[in-house]
Order: structure tokens, then sequence, then C-alpha cells
């Protein structure tokens, strides 16, 4: 995940996402506007594995870490034990897995499109604000819908959008408190020989307000930007996966959408000023809208909607 920071400036930072040009049409959207979550469009992860990472939340699908509140979907970590599956769904097909048990000390929610939406190409952007303290890990990213190529990372994984720590003191920063985000693809083959490749950059800070977190991706390329702002990109040749000899494999398949915030793991505990601070809770992530949208099927709006990859900071 790790890579050389440069610094983004974002002269009066978008309040909403532009729309989309050329070919593009949008072909899924959640604005949030009901008065509760759209089951038919978000599915919960329910368990206290700590997503592979030591993380220190137990994920529930209780409305008191997930619920929509004055047009935004608002996803809140709090300082509390709760027990609960000790490993993810997919992993419970073993019979000692299915019965074991873990308690945490934090409690959080990860929302999926798993099984419901899924997309292959396209432009995603998620308009977000993040939570501020040592140990916090807000996400958005995707996984793909079905292992095509292999377990994990043999197929795949895309990160938009990750951050920790923000807001807290770091001697290596810009401004000396934490302000950077992170953009991330994940490839290679089945753990332990799993890779990463990505960039971060530094944001004005404080990260304390809403922007607009995306990816253009395409066949040949994934863009990454903020508020409409390109700052990094790879290229097919860029990743590979050991189930394919496919230049744009893995991520020529359907992938599907995340949002979540964690509690500590490996990133976040290894940088700031170390571990969890467990003041100041409840924590909270909110997201103002998800939309995606995908080319045209006829050339004409393919070769359009390939010019638009973010505007360059």
């Amino acid at each position: 995940m790790i890579g050389t920071a440069v610094i983004l400036m974002l002269a009066g930072a978008a309040a909403g996402a532009e729309p989309a040009a050329g070919g593009w049409r949008q072909v899924w959207v959640d604005e949030f506007d009901g008065p509760s979550i759209d089951r038919s469009k978000w599915d919960f992860d329910v368990d206290c594995w700590g997503g592979g990472n030591n993380e220190r939340q137990c994920y529930t699908d209780r409305t008191q870490n997930a619920a929509i509140k004055d047009g935004r979907l608002v996803i809140t970590a709090r300082k509390e034990r709760l027990t609960g599956p000790a490993y993810p769904l997919s992993q419970r097909d073993d019979a000692e897995k299915a019965k074991a048990a873990a308690t945490r000390d934090f409690t959080s929610a990860r929302l999926v499109t798993r099984g419901k939406a899924a997309w292959t190409y396209g432009k995603i952007e998620v308009r977000a604000k993040l939570p501020q303290g040592q140990g916090t890990w807000p996400a958005i990213w995707m996984l793909p819908d079905t292992n095509h190529y292999g377990a994990w990372a043999a197929s795949g994984e895309i990160d938009i959008l990750e951050a920790v720590n923000l807001g807290v003191r770091c001697d290596t920063c810009e401004g000396g408190i934490e302000n950077r985000i992170l953009g991330t693809l994940h490839f290679g083959g089945p753990a332990p020989d799993n890779v990463h490749k990505g960039e971060e950059i530094a944001m004005p800070a404080p990260i304390d307000g809403f922007h607009t977190y995306g990816i253009v991706w395409s066949e040949r390329e994934i863009v990454w930007t903020v508020d409409g702002r390109r700052y990094a990109s790879q290229q097919a040749g860029d990743w590979r996966t050991a189930g394919s000899s496919a230049p744009a494999a893995p991520f020529n398949q359907p992938f599907h959408l995340i949002l979540n915030l964690a509690i500590g793991g490996g990133l976040a505990e290894g940088r700031g000023v170390k571990g969890v601070d467990a003041s100041g809770y409840p924590k909270m992530m909110e997201i103002d809208w998800v939309r995606v949208w995908q080319c045209g099927e006829d050339a004409a709006s393919r070769s359009r909607c390939d010019g638009v990859e973010g505007r360059k900071n």
C-alpha cells in the first residue's frame, strides 16, 4: 500500500461529483435519501474476524453501527465489547470455524454490494467524510464477485480509498499531522504469494470535510481521483495474476463495492503514534452518495469514455 507520497493541492474542493461526460451513463446510484439502508443494494458482513489484519472490531448489521441520518449513510465505530463469529461467512463451511466465536473491544460496520451489484470497468465515485484519530482505518474498496483466478489475491483487490490515523501527529507528514490517502491494487498469487502496488498522496491538512474519492477503470488502466483530480494510475502490465496470461487479468472480471470503518490492524497501528487511541468514541464515517457509470456499448461511446480519466493535478 505504501508508495512515495506526493502533495495534492485542492483549490476549493468540489462539493460533489461533476456530471459524467462523453459516453458515460449512470448504471447504479445510492443517494441515501430513504429512511433506512436499502437492503436491495447493500448487504452486511457480520463477524469478529479482524479482516485478516488483526483489526479490533466486530462488524455488525445493527443500526447502532450503520444507519441513514440526514440523507447520509453513517458508519459508526463504538468502543464496546461484543462476541460474534470468529470467521467470515466465506470460511464457515468448515464445521469448526462455523462454531468458533471471538470477542472484540470495538464494533463497526462493513457494507457490501456482493451478490447485488458488481461491475467490470467504469467510473466509480463516493463522496465521504472520514473519521480522525489514531487507529481509525476507513476504506472504500472492491473485491471480485467470484474468485475467477483463485483465492485472494490472485483474483485481485481494488482499494479506491484508504486512510489511517487522520489528524494524528506525524513527523513525516505535511504540516506535522497525518493527512495521506492511499490507492492500491492487490494481485499476484494466493496468499502468501500476493503482492500490492499503489500510491499515497498528501491532502491539505486536516482532512476534516467531505471529498469525492473515485477510480476510472478500463481494460488498459486504472486511474485514482479525488475531487475530480487525477493523482495516480496503473496500467495493464503493472499488475498480473498467477491464474491468467491476459494483460488485464485479474481486473477484467466483475467486482463489488465495500464501505467499512475498521479500528486498528497492521497498517493503522504501525503508523502515527502506534496502536489504537480508545478516546473520543464513537467515530463516524459519513457517505453522502455512491455513483457508478459505465460506457455505452457502441464504439463511439467507448472512444469518448477513454478520454475522461480525471483532471490531472
